[in-house]
Formats: C-alpha cells, structure tokens, sequence
C-alpha cells in the first residue's frame, strides 16, 4: 500500500480488484472511450481478468487507486525497461473523482517509489495532445516535453492522435513535489 493523500491509496493490482475496474469502465464507458482504446475492447469481467493475470507478477507493476475507500482507477508502470533503468506511467481516473488532485499525487508517489524502490533513471509519460487535463499532470511534476510522436496512438473510430512524450530523469527530480 502506498499512501497518497489521507483519503487517496495505491494498492498493488490484485484479481480481486477486477469487478471494480470492470464496473467502473463499463459504467463511464463512453467518457473513458475518447482516451482510452481498449474500453472498445473491454466487452465483459473477463476481458478485464485477462488483463490483470497478464500484468500480475511481471516487472510492471500496478496499482489501484482509491479514494475514500472507493475504488476510481488505475495507475502504474509500463514498458518497463530495467536493462537501461526506464519505465513509462499510464494512468487513468474516474470521471467522478476528477479535479481533487489525487492523479497528480498518485503520479508523483509513482515517480518516488520508480526512483527510490526500482532504481530507475528515467521515467516517460506520454500523453494524446488534445488531453489536456492528462497533459496538466507531467507538466504540474516538471517533466519536459521532448517532443511529439506523430500519429502515435490510433483512437476510437479509427482516428490516430499525436501524442506528446514527457519524461523525467532521477537527476532532475531532487526536492521536486506538485506545483
């Protein structure tokens, strides 16, 4: 468990947590489809259960986020690369539980424990380049914005996106917090 904020926790990814994601997707699915790709291919529970076994035990590491003991989204490392000491953070949250700064803090308890506990040197973010409440969030952290992956991410509908790519070196993130 890794404390956020007093009401906001990460828990580490588990099967139980899959009826939660599910629903939560599932119940939001048209707000979470404009980002969020795979919502169009989460159908049923166990399309969700085949993505919490596949990420359960591998260098990726995965977290719940709750807030007041609900549960209202993801957080965790992907592409995790620990040859070269670098990973990527994806996240995403509830519509409901939006604007209370807990993906902000989530985020930067992630970029701590990526560099204290998995000795990584770098840390990327990448983000579609019309989100712009996700874009606020690397940019709130002091990350830098290296540059744009064009037609990086094909969304609904069949429409690509370009995506900006932000990271982060452990160099650069001494005494850093939210701004």
């Amino acid at each position: 468990m890794i404390q956020v904020l007093e009401n906001v926790v990460l828990n580490p990814l588990s099967e139980k947590d899959i009826p939660d994601i599910f629903n939560t997707l599932n119940n939001e699915r048209e707000y979470m489809r404009v980002w969020l790709p795979f919502v169009d291919y989460t159908y049923e529970e166990n399309d969700t259960r085949n993505f919490v076994i596949s990420n359960l035990g591998t260098v990726d590491k995965h977290f719940t986020i709750s807030y007041k003991e609900t549960f209202v989204g993801l957080i965790g490392f992907k592409d995790t690369d620990p040859l070269n000491r670098k990973t990527e953070i994806g996240y995403w949250l509830s519509q409901q539980a939006q604007g209370k700064g807990i993906m902000v803090h989530s985020v930067l308890k992630l970029i701590e424990y990526a560099f204290s506990e998995m000795d990584m040197n770098r840390i990327q973010i990448k983000v579609a380049v019309n989100n712009h409440r996700s874009k606020q969030i690397p940019e709130k952290l002091g990350f830098l914005l290296e540059g744009v992956e064009r037609d990086g991410e094909l969304l609904v509908d069949n429409v690509y996106t370009d995506i900006n790519v932000y990271s982060l070196l452990k160099k650069e993130f001494k005494g850093k917090s939210c701004k």
